[in-house]
């Protein structure tokens, strides 16, 4: 299942990815004006008409044995979806590790656990009030969907550019981050990486 998403992502199969990311878009669009109920139910109206369309062709095509009598949709009806044993408890165990993990940084993030943290999460909370007055949670998750499915492709196309420029990033990111953390400390010089730091030669 994880490589097919993959295949749609990196777009493997150009038809089932454009007809994938078009859905979609088409359908988060659909949104602004319709509320998710009404969303659901015409697409689910539409999915239908259209497979008993086609398997009522195609019972009619084998009645006049013009076609063999596999079903149409057979490939999707055969495919595992499911999970099983081991397989569902490592999901599971997957799934509650993550929650717990993400529950026990806000506590520490909300009860000032560390204070430069917090400060850093009470900053990104104040510029997240200023993405939402920019937009709404439906606009970001639009382009979300657009992201995931252009980015992994350009990054593929351009890889050698693109880490020479998140590694420059990467080290003005660092260079900062270590400013904040010796004021945060009272200031000073950066400490000696070597073994025992580096004393002052006599005169």
């Amino acid at each position: 299942m994880a490589s097919k998403v993959m295949d749609l992502i990196y777009w493997k199969d150009t038809e089932r990815t454009g007809m994938v990311l078009t859905g979609l878009v088409v359908g988060l669009l659909s949104l602004f004006q319709l509320n998710i109920i009404t969303v659901i139910s015409t697409l689910s109206l539409a999915i239908m008409c259209f497979t008993i369309s086609v398997r009522i062709y195609c019972v009619v095509l084998h009645a006049l044995q013009l076609r063999d009598g596999v079903h149409p949709f057979k490939s999707y009806l055969d495919m595992d979806i499911g999970l099983v044993g081991e397989q569902a408890d490592h999901c599971m165990q997957r799934a509650i590790i993550l929650i717990c993990s993400a529950l026990d940084t806000l506590k520490r993030l909300v009860f000032v656990g560390s204070l430069f943290e917090s400060l850093k999460f009470l900053l990104l909370m104040y510029l997240v009030t200023y993405l939402g007055a920019l937009c709404n949670g439906l606009t970001l998750l639009i382009i979300g969907v657009i992201a995931v499915f252009s980015v992994p492709l350009f990054y593929i196309r351009h890889q050698e550019k693109v880490d020479t420029l998140l590694a420059a990033i990467q080290a003005h990111v660092d260079n900062i981050k270590d400013i904040l953390t010796r004021l945060a400390q009272g200031g000073g010089p950066p400490p000696d990486p070597t073994p025992g730091g580096a004393k002052p030669q006599s005169q």
